[in-house]
């Protein structure tokens, strides 16, 4: 039992919080070797074996709040215990027994009973080997009897215990004490050599180092001098086991070395005539010492020789010989490490040998380990100083020395001089005293690491599991600490079949296959916490499906359009419920697909099977005991998916070659083969291109015409029948390469460029042409240079950048979709350097007369010329220099811009231009005239009025706009109104006579002038009005509204269901009315039918008609017909069933039938389906 941490007597006692748990992850059951005392094995029958004392781990730490018995109300308190636990004393080493005892006349149950050390230290966590918990009942008396025996018990044993016991609603207290007193076997005195020795022989820390008598009391008295040890008679006396701690403390570093010389020592043990005295087997000297070596010889006479490691030694500074009567001396003086080695003498043909050991100077420790405080989880570093670099150092835990194994929890981390010892996640079980140890010294200090509050984030929760599967028992608490887990109030162990997982804050407890036994209360109890976390775990027995009957993966297979009837054996006690289940539909006891239930058995029923069908059915049976389900997988194999719509990869003059996947889906039988159809792009007809099936998904369709636009399609086929169509591939033309160009000509030649130009191919083809490619090469070279990256569309061409004065061959190829056509070469190499040609304006044929814009309009003339080099333009307007500010000139070699933003009139007039080459010039002349919109006339008069009859005159405007007057546009208004209408237009005099003028009303009248711009943006009107005097009663003729002969659609026939045969064209017809005249749309399954070829609509005197050419079973469902105009909208709709026969392809030559879509019937269906 772990011993109690001494506190100051000032300290005031607080007990732990109720401590939180961790479940296991991955850690299993093993404790750490520190952890003696968590055992719960049984001691022996004779005696205790006596373990290494841990002399500071505590049993709890941390501050908390009272105790929930000590609040619990008087009015719950009654007494159970018949017999209480009496206080007791043993002493040091001692063992003492506590017995408390409950009787359980009125108990339906056993109590709980908790032993407690001071208020809150649960002893059940503590049971190890120092105490041991039991508890027994009596039938015959009915008494429960409670044990609690301390074992070997130590000093901090002593003090205040509880014994508390509950049961439901009942609760008793009692408290008594523990005296332990110290034995008179004390050690007195302790022997540096004690602290090597080992624990007891047949116990579990058995060849473990106690150093506990040796730190003890290094504070008590000062260490005395020992005497001169002699390492080598330790060696030879010692346990094997001891070796390497002895070598340790005497300083020796060659320990191998040094025990193979002891095993070669130890054979050399005959007796010698020619020495009366021999080495010593063995000698020791300090680093920096003196040894001597002394025979003593039975014949004086006889030479003798001295050797080191085989090599003679010769006398010198190091080594001295002496000779004193029959004894011969060696002395070896400033011995060093590299004089540890065998040393012999040979006398004649004997000879002796011993072994020098040297011994390194003590090593001190100079900064002591000091003691620290930390909390659970958190890094510890333990730190001091020695007094060489990189010394040999151990470390110890309570007297146990750590090693520094990579997965060992401590880590050692040498400095130069400092040595640390690193704890990463110091746990509760880190309190204790720690060590440093070298050849010359020693330090301790105590680490203490406290707990922090702990908290439940995940309880256990109850379980009922079914038999032979797995408990599962899982819990988080907020520390990382162990624990120990319960079954009825029994410790649970870690076997073969219960595995036990510990990672970080989490604790599992898991049982792979559950058995009957494993039913009861499970409870895990966190070390160092007074807190338990339970749960129930119960046990039942399931339900269980026979599936031996079925195929592999359970898989049942059935033919579309037969039934299914799969009956499945079921036990269970009671008669488990069944469920069928598809997905998250459940399937019910009647329908197409419908379930039997039977007492012994469980149908699954599918009426006339669907490929819709195929996929996992589930079947769960339930009762008290549990479930059982499994999956079976309904497979329906039917024709194939239609493979993908096929890819044209290359295309040639009259063949191409297509590729395709695999239809998605097989139909559940695997692909027999393929059927490959074309036909033209424009027409409907397909042709079938193999009537052998194609095992690859390529092909390759020869005999087409070039340049007529082709598709293809695929049919999948398999032991059921052949599959829908794949849709059409991307249509594609046969195409070869155009001929060469021709006529290829020199068209200009400069100092750096060529032109060249050409006419097209005389025979393209279909493919079109795309572009032209220009290469040249120089002359006397074969590499032909593209002068265009990119094709050119016209027929003419300049190579720029060429070197002066070389001479270049040109070549042209066309190119198209097929490639480039063979080149077209000029016959001759073609020289670069420019040719003086004289000065050409090429004016246009539409400059050479008047050029007329209007104001505000864009004036853009390009003017071509001709000349070469560096050709000079000028321009004039009426003979003097253009203003550059209102009118843009743009030059370049072959051509002139003048340009004019927006026109005015001022910029009308005789614009000359002139060419200079050199001394050459030509020169052009070009008349703009700019003219705008007219002025109104001067005035109008009325000259004449008669009957209804009125005369006009008017003089001409003084602005014609720069242009002629074309004519006048005369208007009348109502004096009333005053709204005017045009009465003449183009009129070209400058008087009119209005006839036909209302009698009895005013007019006034207004001239517009007209010239090539349009209208004048303002009128003369008359001062004076003209009045038509009224001669008679106007007859005023009645008005009359047209007739509404607008109607929204209406059909006065409807759309009928039909039936198709496959191969042969269908009709549907219905008739509409509707004005304005309705546009007629189909539909097909709620799509509109648009660009289809299969399809053909009429409609001629309100009768509709849809002509659907050589359906197929896809083209079965549902048409509509729908009729819009403005007025709105009507539909109607009918149902089309497309029947296929089909010439089979499991037996050739029998006839299989399909009606609709997914039907597929074998030889024995009746022809006629519907």
């Amino acid at each position: 039992m772990p011993e109690p941490t001494k506190k100051d007597e000032t300290e005031t006692q607080s007990a732990p919080p109720p401590p939180e748990q961790k479940t296991p992850q991955d850690g299993g059951t093993g404790k750490d070797k520190d952890e003696d005392d968590t055992s719960v094995s049984t001691p022996p029958a004779d005696g205790m074996s006596k373990p290494a004392e841990r002399k500071d781990s505590v049993w709890s730490i941390g501050e908390g709040a009272p105790e929930e018995s000590e609040k619990r109300d008087d009015s719950q308190m009654s007494t159970l215990f018949i017999e209480k636990p009496q206080s007791g004393s043993v002493s040091v080493g001692g063992n003492i027994t506590f017995i408390a005892k409950v009787e359980a006349k009125d108990l339906l149950r056993k109590p709980n009973v908790k032993w407690f050390k001071g208020k809150w230290m649960d002893l059940a966590s503590k049971a190890g080997k120092h105490l041991q918990l039991k508890e027994s009942f009596e039938r015959h008396t009915k008494i429960h009897t409670f044990e609690m025996h301390i074992i070997k018990a130590k000093e901090n044993f002593a003090g205040n215990y509880r014994c508390e016991v509950s049961y439901k609603d009942k609760f008793d207290s009692c408290s008594f004490d523990l005296e332990v007193t110290e034995s008179s076997q004390a050690a007195q005195s302790i022997d540096i050599r004690s602290a090597f020795k080992r624990s007891g022989e047949g116990q579990e820390d058995a060849g473990e180092l106690d150093f506990s008598g040796l730190l003890k009391r290094r504070e008590i008295k000062q260490q005395e001098e020992e005497p001169e040890v002699d390492v080598w008679e330790l060696l030879k006396n010692a346990n094997p086991s001891e070796y390497e701690k002895i070598a340790f403390q005497y300083g020796i570093t060659d320990l191998r070395g040094m025990l193979k010389r002891l095993k070669r020592m130890r054979r050399e043990v005959k007796k010698s005539a020619a020495f009366a005295k021999g080495l010593d087997p063995a000698y020791q000297v300090d680093k920096g010492g003196k040894v001597r070596f002394m025979v003593e010889l039975a014949d004086p006479t006889v030479e003798l020789k001295w050797y080191k490691n085989g090599q003679e030694i010769r006398p010198s500074a190091k080594y001295i010989f002496e000779h004193k009567g029959n004894q011969r001396i060696l002395f070896i003086n400033n011995c060093t490490m590299a004089d540890d080695a065998r040393y012999y003498v040979t006398a004649g043909d004997e000879k002796c040998s011993t072994e020098l050991f040297v011994r390194d100077p003590p090593i001190l420790v100079t900064k002591s380990l000091e003691d620290t405080s930390t909390y659970v989880g958190e890094r510890v570093e333990l730190s001091c100083e020695v007094s060489e670099e990189n010394a040999n150092v151990k470390w110890f835990r309570n007297g146990v020395e750590l090693s520094d194994d990579p997965h060992s929890r401590y880590r050692i981390k040498v400095e130069g001089k400092k040595h640390t010892l690193i704890i990463e996640e110091a746990a509760k079980n880190d309190n204790a005293t720690y060590s440093v140890m070298t050849t010359g010294g020693q330090s301790e200090a105590k680490l203490s690491v406290d707990l922090r509050p702990l908290k439940i984030s995940l309880a256990l929760e109850d379980q009922t599991v079914r038999l032979g599967q797995e408990i599962h028992l899982k819990c988080e608490i907020s520390e990382n600490v162990e624990g120990k887990w319960y079954k009825n109030g029994q410790l649970v162990e870690a076997s073969d079949r219960v595995k036990l997982y510990h990672k970080g804050r989490i604790h599992r407890f898991v049982i792979a296959s559950s058995a009957v036994d494993d039913e009861g209360e499970y409870m895990f109890v966190p070390d160092a916490y007074n807190i338990n976390i339970p749960c129930k775990v119960h046990v039942v027995d399931p339900p269980k499906l026979h599936l031996d009957g079925l195929g592999e993966n359970n898989t049942v297979t059935v033919v579309a359009g037969s039934k299914l009837r799969l009956e499945i054996p079921i036990t269970g006690e009671p008669t488990p419920k069944v469920v069928w289940s598809r997905g998250d539909k459940g399937i019910t006891d009647s329908g197409r697909i419908r379930a039997e239930t039977y007492p012994d058995s469980s149908c699954l029923v599918i009426d006339a099977a669907e490929r819709e069908d195929s996929g996992p059915f589930r079947i769960t049976l339930k009762n008290e005991a549990g479930e059982d389900t499994a999956l079976i997988n309904i497979k329906v194999v039917d024709v194939p998916d239609p493979p993908q719509a096929p890819n044209v990869t290359e295309v040639g003059e009259d063949w191409c070659v297509m590729t395709w996947e695999p239809p998605a889906n097989d139909g559940g039988s695997p692909i027999l083969g393929y059927f490959i159809e074309r036909k033209k792009k424009q027409s409907s007809r397909w042709m079938r291109l193999n009537f052998e099936l194609i095992k690859e998904t390529t092909f390759e369709p020869k005999k087409m015409i070039e340049g007529v636009a082709y598709e293809v399609r695929v049919f999948a086929v398999n032991a059921i029948g052949i599959s829908k169509p794949s849709m059409p591939s991307k249509s594609f033309v046969p195409l070869a390469v155009t001929s060469p160009p021709t006529l290829l000509a020199v068209d200009g030649v400069t100092d750096t460029s060529v032109t060249m130009k050409w006419r097209p191919p005389d025979h393209i083809g279909a493919a079109g042409l795309d572009g032209y490619v220009v290469e040249y090469c120089f002359e006397g070279t074969d590499e032909w240079i593209v002068a265009n990256p990119e094709l050119t569309d016209k027929t003419k061409f300049t190579i720029n950048g060429l070197p002066t004065g070389s001479k270049i061959l040109v070549r042209v190829k066309a190119v198209n979709a097929a490639g480039e056509s063979e080149p077209r070469y000029h016959p001759q190499p073609i020289l670069v350097k420019e040719v003086i040609e004289p000065p050409k304006i090429r004016l246009p044929r539409h400059l050479k007369q008047t050029y007329t814009r209007r104001v505000g309009e864009t004036v853009n003339l390009v003017i071509p010329f001709q000349g070469r080099p560096r050709a000079k333009v000028s321009w004039e307007k009426n003979g003097s220099p253009i203003d550059k500010n209102h009118i843009n000139i743009r030059n370049t070699e072959n051509d002139t811009i003048i340009f004019i933003r927006k026109a005015e009139r001022c910029h009308s007039g005789e614009y000359d231009m002139k060419v200079e080459v050199e001394n050459l010039v030509d020169k052009a002349t070009i008349d703009i005239q700019i003219v705008d919109r007219p002025g109104p006339p001067e005035i109008v008069i009325i000259d004449d009025v008669w009957g209804e009859n009125v005369n006009l005159s008017w003089k001409p405007p003084k602005d014609d706009g720069n242009a002629a007057i074309t004519g006048y546009t005369i208007q009348k208004a109502d004096k009333k109104s005053m709204e005017w209408f045009t009465v003449m237009e183009h009129y070209h005099r400058t008087s009119a006579t209005i006839n036909e003028l209302i009698i009895g009303n005013e007019y006034y009248f207004r001239v517009f002038a007209e010239n090539m711009c349009g209208l004048s943006e303002d009128a003369t009107m008359t001062k004076e009005s003209a009045l038509i005097a009224k001669d008679g009663k106007v007859y005023k003729y009645p008005v009359y509204n047209d007739f509404d002969f607008t109607e929204r659609p209406m059909f006065t026939q409807p759309l009928v269901n039909t039936f198709a045969v496959a191969g042969y064209n269908a009709t549907l017809n219905c008739s509409v009315r509707g004005n304005p005249k309705p546009k007629i749309t189909w539909l097909k399954n709620k799509v509109i039918i648009m660009n289809d070829p299969r399809y053909r609509m009429f409609s001629n005197q309100g009768v509709c008609t849809l002509e659907i050419r050589k359906p197929s079973p896809y083209d079965g469902g549902t048409y509509t017909c729908r009729a819009v105009n403005t007025l709105g909208e009507a539909e109607v709709e009918c149902k089309l069933e497309v029947k296929v026969i089909y010439q089979g392809v499991i037996n050739p030559g029998e006839p299989f039938f399909l009606a609709g879509n997914n039907q597929v019937y074998n030889k024995h269906t009746p022809l006629v389906t519907q």
